[in-house]
């Protein structure tokens, strides 16, 4: 007999954890993605986008809600992209 889980209730360490899997940081791993990209980062921001994917895999192993990914992923990226400065600006959801 099988156990069914419902994908809700199922974080990526359960599934590591239940079976057996591994994370795979092999740059030659889906290379398509890599391969001929429209612009070049310098050090520096490899760095940073380094750190970012760092910290979005600590996470990512557990349930990430949306408040979560805003403060792990979206903002920093935001910022390295350079949209907190001008001429952008952002604005918060309105109250009702």
């Amino acid at each position: 007999m099988f156990e069914t889980i419902t994908a809700t209730n199922l974080t990526l360490h359960d599934i590591e954890t239940k079976f057996n899997l591994q994370f795979s940081e092999d740059e030659q791993f889906f290379r398509e993605w890599l391969d001929d990209l429209p612009i070049i980062i310098n050090d520096l921001e490899r760095q940073r986008l380094d750190k970012l994917k760092a910290g979005y895999l600590n996470n990512i192993k557990y349930q990430m809600l949306e408040n979560t990914v805003k403060m792990v992923v979206l903002a920093p990226l935001l910022y390295l992209a350079y949209l907190y400065i001008p001429p952008f600006h952002i604005e918060s959801e309105k109250l009702v």
